[in-house]
């Protein structure tokens, strides 16, 4: 009696354990078999094997399923075979847990019982996502030549690292085996796609690919001297294909070439070898789509873009962008610390006596030139260490200094002066002597000027309505008529002129062909302008506005920049940092006003003048080095922080992206 109801109590207890894990077509036959369950660990062991291979029955097309790794992502290990059963789990490599007539099999080491429901997980379904990842994990590794790990890989996971039929392909490719990935071709014709947004029939696509393969065929032929061969390859291989003639052209010319070296030299290629066959491999791949075959060095593309935006979105990154991942940890997101960015005082110069009202900085970074009320020029020398010494005093400007330009190769330095100031001097720099003194009338106003790119000619001009073009001597080479000039540049094409005049818009006016249009037009006063390297953007201080951004090309208004205070007094604002990705600009309120190019509000309000900021200039050739001038009679010199303690060094070294 006392052992019917143990027996009945642990049958109850065994099928409330499993039945929750069981499908319902297997529910009732574990039911039946524990209805039989006799005394002792025997008759349990029997129960537990029957269960076991009731379950393996129920789940012949889950584990097929299981087995199709091209279909699904998953994958059995070979001659394993795992069953879950509410926490049992029975492992045995390619045996059955029981045989035949229940009983159960002697116990072995691979053969394990745990209680523990956690201990073995049915195997998860693969996501698309969770396929790709693995792919591109394999891809790599296969590149690092970690084959067997790429093999161990993909057989656990059940994915497939590129289609058998492109394997075979990339072989021959890299073996030269031209005659065998000609046939591959017929092979890959139906998984072709077109590479771009044009559909292109398979057919034209393998007519290209097979294009791409003898070309390389014909080159390796020549470079190993079989000229016979290679004209063969010419005359029955290549122009039978009617495709791409101007190319069979250039490629016959090319049995001319006397060497080997001749040849590499004027088909621009790189030799029979990996290293062209690689670069073939690349061309060919654009015409099978992804899941054929992957993209070459995939996951370094992607890991290389995803360091690229995050530089890009950084505020305060300031270096050159390395395009490789050497110089990056891959571990930790992009940050870069204000206290790598100008916006301390390195340096106060003070060596004017009145208000400077202009700052330039040498085409080569290493001369700084400033002009002021007090009616001198200062050049000053940027050492290695970007500390400034004054090196030449340049006098006599009756009028003050509102405007300098260098030259191109910074041998001559221009100065303007205000409103009234009808002369303009030009200095040689190197040897602080005065080349040309211009003044064409008592009432002429020159107040702006802009260099050629050839460095032979200039353009100045002011507000009473002159414009003129003139050489290093002083003489006038092309006049403008009735043209009020407020701020003036040359664009790289040497024969656009950008002027912006009194009626609160810039046009540009051609020399050459004397004609002028309209690019931009704001609704106030420009009161000045500067133009990005390539050409292509234009920073306005625009009166009561503040500084506008304008692209040139499109002629829209980009952008706004807020915080800065202007009103109708000039003052200059300018592109700087690594690739020009930022702006600066003076204000009235006494700052210097720092913003990235793509955002509308300050990353940077720099302190310090204690009047109106005229002019800002940043070094064109050191990132991280930035001058402002003021009507306080000071030159401030701003750069990065000049000294870290110990919690900021370590914040630095947490930037993952400390390529400067």
């Amino acid at each position: 009696s006392n052992n019917n109801k143990r027996s009945s109590a642990i049958k109850r207890v065994i099928v409330s354990s499993l039945t929750p894990l069981l499908a319902p077509t297997l529910h009732h036959s574990v039911t039946n078999t524990l209805a039989s369950v006799a005394e002792g660990a025997g008759g349990l062991g029997a129960a537990i094997g029957s269960a076991a291979n009731g379950a393996g029955q129920g789940q012949d097309s889950e584990l097929s399923c299981l087995n199709n790794s091209a279909q699904n992502g998953e994958s059995s290990s070979a001659g394993e075979a795992h069953t879950n059963v509410n926490g049992l789990s029975t492992t045995n490599n390619g045996n059955s847990v029981s045989n035949n007539d229940g009983i159960p099999a002697p116990a072995a080491s691979n053969n394990t019982v745990s209680s523990d429901a956690n201990s073995v997980k049915k195997k998860k379904r693969l996501s698309q996502s969770e396929e790709d990842v693995i792919r591109l994990i394999g891809q790599h590794l296969h590149d690092l030549g970690l084959n067997q790990t790429v093999d161990l890989l993909m057989q656990e996971s059940g994915c497939r690292l590129e289609h058998p039929s492109a394997t075979k392909f990339r072989n021959h490719v890299v073996e030269g085996e031209w005659d065998k990935a000609e046939s591959d071709l017929n092979e890959l014709k139906a998984l072709m796609h077109s590479p771009s947004a044009i559909v292109v029939s398979p057919t034209v696509l393998q007519l290209r690919m097979k294009f791409l393969l003898l070309q390389q065929k014909y080159l390796e032929c020549l470079e190993d001297a079989k000229v016979l061969e290679a004209l063969q390859v010419l005359r029955a291989e290549l122009t039978p294909l009617k495709y791409n003639t101007e190319r069979i052209h250039i490629l016959s010319g090319y049995l001319m070439c006397s060497h080997a070296e001749d040849l590499r030299a004027k088909a621009e290629w790189e030799g029979k070898g990996t290293a062209s066959r690689t670069k073939l491999l690349d061309k060919l791949q654009t015409y099978l789509p992804p899941s054929v075959m992957l993209p070459p060095r995939r996951l370094q593309t992607l890991l290389r873009q995803a360091v690229e935006l995050q530089r890009e979105r950084c505020l305060y990154h300031n270096t050159k962008l390395d395009s490789g991942l050497d110089s990056v940890s891959l571990l930790l997101d992009h940050a870069c610390s204000r206290k790598q960015f100008p916006c301390y005082t390195q340096q106060i110069l003070t060596e004017h006596c009145n208000e400077v009202w202009f700052c330039k900085f040498s085409n080569d970074g290493t001369k700084l030139a400033t002009g002021s009320k007090d009616t001198t020029v200062i050049v000053w020398h940027v050492n290695t260490s970007h500390q400034l010494k004054l090196m030449k005093t340049l006098e006599g400007h009756a009028y003050g200094v509102s405007y300098l330009a260098w030259s191109p190769d910074d041998t001559y330095l221009i100065a303007c002066g205000p409103d009234d100031c009808s002369e303009l001097w030009l200095w040689n720099v190197q040897t602080g002597e005065l080349r040309t003194k211009m003044s064409q009338s008592h009432e002429d106003s020159l107040t702006s000027v802009a260099w050629n790119p050839d460095g032979k000619r200039f353009v100045t001009g002011g507000q009473r309505g002159q414009f003129y073009q003139c050489d290093l001597d002083g003489n006038l080479l092309d006049s403008w008529e009735g043209v009020r000039v407020q701020c003036l540049w040359c664009l790289g094409d040497a024969r656009t002129v950008l002027a912006s005049d009194t009626h609160q818009r810039i046009r540009g006016y051609n020399f050459e062909d004397l004609t002028d249009r309209n690019i931009v037009q704001e609704d106030h006063p420009i009161m000045s302008f500067t133009v990005s390297k390539n050409g292509r953007l234009a920073l306005l201080n625009v009166a009561t506005q503040g500084v506008h951004l304008w692209d040139l090309h499109d002629r829209v208004l980009v952008r706004k920049y807020q915080g800065v205070t202007q009103g109708f007094y000039t003052i200059h604002s300018c592109f700087g940092g690594h690739n020009e990705d930022f702006i600066a600009s003076g204000s009235e309120d006494h700052k210097v006003y720092i913003w990235h190019r793509r955002s509308e509000l300050p990353i940077a309000e720099l302190t310090g003048h204690s009047r109106t900021v005229n002019c800002v200039s940043w070094n064109p050739v050191v990132p991280g080095l930035l001058a402002s001038a003021s009507d306080d009679g000071t030159v401030r010199i701003w750069g990065p922080a000049p000294f870290l303690d110990v919690q900021d060094a370590e914040g630095l070294n947490e930037c993952c992206s400390m390529d400067s």
